[in-house]
C-alpha cells in the first residue's frame, strides 16, 4: 500500500516543551515554538463537566496544586489551580489549558498538533468522543489536521465514530498481541512506539501497511540517529534545546 501524504514535521515537542517550562502548557508551548519545533504532543482529558483540557496524569499532585482524581473536578474548579509552581518558582500560577486555547495557539502560529488522547480510567471511549469533536469543530477548513493517538484502542474507536476524517495513531508501550490488527480495524494512519521497540523489520511492516513510523520520547543524539537511519516519520522528544539545530 502507497504512504499517504504526510502532512507533519519530523521532530514533534513532547508536552509541549518537555522539561525545559511546565508541561501541557501554553508556556511550554511557547518555548517549544521559540526553539523553533513546528508539531508538538500533547495530553487530553475530560473535566467532569465534559471540557477536554490537557494533562497527562490521572491524578493532579505531581503537576498541580491540587489533589484527586482531574476527571472529577468541573473546569471551573481546575482552572483555578496553578500548574507551573511544582516545575519552577518563574512559572508560578500558569494555568491549566484548554484543548481550545492551545488549538488557537498552534492555528496562529502555523503548528501542528498531536493530541493524546488520555482517558479518565472508565472513560476510554467517551473521551475519545468528545476529544474528536471538538478538535474537528476547531480545525474545521484547516489544511492540517491534529493527529489523534491513544495507547487505548476504545478511545481511538470513539474518535473515529464522531471525526472519522481526523487522522488516528495508535501508541504502543509493548508490542502486545493483536496490536496490528487492532490498528488495522481502527484505521490508524501511524503507530507510535516507545523508540527502543522500533527496528528495521518494524518500520518496513508499517510502511508495507500504508502507515507511518513513529517513537516516543528520543532524547539522545544516539537514539535519534539511529532512528532517522531507519526512516521513521516522527520523533517525539522533551529535548528541544538539544535537537532544535535538527530542525534545519
Amino acid at each position: 500500500m502507497t504512504l499517504n501524504a504526510w502532512p507533519y514535521p519530523r521532530w514533534v515537542a513532547h508536552r509541549g516543551a518537555g522539561k525545559l517550562a511546565p508541561e501541557n502548557t501554553l508556556a511550554a508551548f511557547r518555548l517549544g515554538a521559540a526553539q523553533g519545533f513546528r508539531a508538538f504532543e500533547c495530553d487530553v482529558k475530560l473535566s467532569a463537566d465534559g471540557l477536554p483540557f490537557l494533562l497527562h496524569d490521572s491524578t493532579l499532585e505531581r503537576t498541580t496544586s491540587g489533589s484527586g482524581t482531574a476527571g472529577d473536578l468541573d473546569w471551573r474548579e481546575l482552572s483555578q489551580l496553578d500548574a507551573g509552581s511544582w516545575h519552577s518558582r518563574g512559572h508560578a500560577g500558569e494555568p491549566l489549558p484548554t484543548l481550545q486555547a492551545v488549538a488557537a495557539f498552534v492555528l496562529r502560529n502555523g503548528l501542528a498538533l498531536n493530541i493524546e488522547i488520555k482517558p479518565t480510567p472508565g472513560l476510554e471511549e467517551h473521551t475519545g468522543r468528545v476529544v474528536a469533536e471538538q478538535a474537528a469543530q476547531l480545525w474545521t477548513g484547516q489544511a492540517v489536521p491534529p493527529l489523534l493517538s491513544s495507547f487505548r484502542p476504545e478511545s481511538l474507536s470513539g474518535a473515529r465514530a464522531t471525526a472519522p476524517a481526523l487522522p488516528r495513531a495508535l501508541l504502543l508501550d509493548k508490542l502486545w498481541p493483536g496490536w496490528f490488527e487492532v490498528a488495522g480495524s481502527l484505521g490508524c494512519a501511524a503507530v507510535v512506539t516507545q523508540h527502543n521497540l522500533m527496528d528495521a523489520a518494524l518500520v518496513d511492516q508499517l510502511h508495507r501497511a500504508g502507515w507511518r513510523a513513529m517513537v516516543y520520547t528520543v532524547n539522545e543524539a544516539e537514539d535519534a540517529q539511529r532512528l532517522l537511519a531507519l526512516g521513521v516519520d516522527g520523533l517525539i522528544t522533551d529535548a528541544v534545546d538539544r535537537f532544535a539545530p535538527a530542525l534545519g
